[in-house]
């Protein structure tokens, strides 16, 4: 199996795992955890595991001169990111969060096209366009609404950010990549995302009453902690190595797909001719979007 199709493997595994956070994360806020406790959980937790993993990858010292750039990358995808999308689930809802979170791709192409010189091609385009208006369709179109969102406008502007900062941390980090091995900048830039978000964050932590937790509930922290965190920003810098950042960003489109299959699954929704028709541009989007052509895409 060549590097560039673990690659593809590794960004549609993250994708899944963001599309099954929306509900599952969203099931123990805020009455278990707050958004907030739960980012100093992520943030600590991913930092340990980063950790511990990169005794086996190769000895790396950052060089000054990138520092910068490690911290811009830090604050933008392990703090604005985490801490907007996560409030924003609180007071929005899973639904909403799957639609704006399409945003990032067209975020991530524009400044791909103006910071690293990327070229738009017209299958770029093509599929960027499709997928958005079949992510869109889907969510609108083939999703139910949930109740439990005491702010929606607040919540869906800070999905706006999410999205904007973490199509942001794409362009940023790439170059990085391009440098330094995945687990050398992991266990730095959760580090330093441990230092930001403490003062933020700890209060909240502090709140949490684990005593009365429910065992469902450890299970959620667990999976939110281990895999989407741990495992996603794993999987998102190794394919990283192989594609360019605008090609990740397509892949969120796929987000709200896994949403509604997850949903099947547990019984929380249903299957219509709208959300298999939305599901087929979504996939053609990122198909054309992720298409080889010549060089890496």
């Amino acid at each position: 199996m060549s590097k560039r199709t673990l690659a593809l493997l590794a960004a549609i595994g993250a994708t899944t795992i963001y599309g099954i956070n929306h509900t599952i994360a969203k099931g123990v806020m805020p009455t278990y955890v707050t958004p907030f406790g739960f980012i100093f959980l992520r943030v600590v937790g991913a930092a340990i595991l980063f950790w511990a993993i990169s005794i086996f990858g190769p000895k790396e010292r950052i060089e000054r001169r990138d520092w910068g750039r490690l911290l811009a990358a830090a604050l933008l995808g392990m703090v604005i990111n985490m801490l907007s999308f996560f409030k924003g689930l609180e007071l929005s809802t899973p639904i909403n969060s799957a639609v704006l979170v399409t945003i990032s791709p067209i975020i991530v192409v524009a400044l791909s096209a103006f910071f690293l010189k990327e070229r738009i091609t017209l299958n770029k385009g093509l599929g960027i366009a499709l997928g958005f208006v079949g992510a869109v369709s889907l969510v609108l179109f083939g999703a139910e609404i949930r109740q439990d969102a005491p702010n929606i406008p607040m919540g869906n502007a800070l999905f706006i950010v999410n999205a904007t900062a973490y199509g942001a941390y794409l362009i940023v980090a790439k170059k990085l990549v391009e440098k330094y091995h995945p687990f050398t900048l992991m266990k730095w830039l959760f580090t330093i995302a441990v230092v930001i978000n403490f003062p933020i964050t700890f209060s909240d932590f502090l709140e949490i009453q684990w005593t009365t937790m429910p065992l469902w509930a450890y299970a959620v922290v667990t999976f939110v902690i281990i895999c989407t965190t741990f495992m996603t920003y794993l999987f998102n810098i190794f394919a990283m190595t192989e594609l360019r950042a605008s090609t990740i960003g397509a892949f969120i489109y796929v987000q709200p797909i896994f949403g509604i299959l997850f949903a099947l699954i547990t019984g929380k929704d249903n299957l219509t001719l709208v959300k298999i028709a939305a599901t087929g541009l979504v996939l053609v989007g990122v198909y054309l979007a992720s298409k080889k052509v010549g060089a890496k895409v």
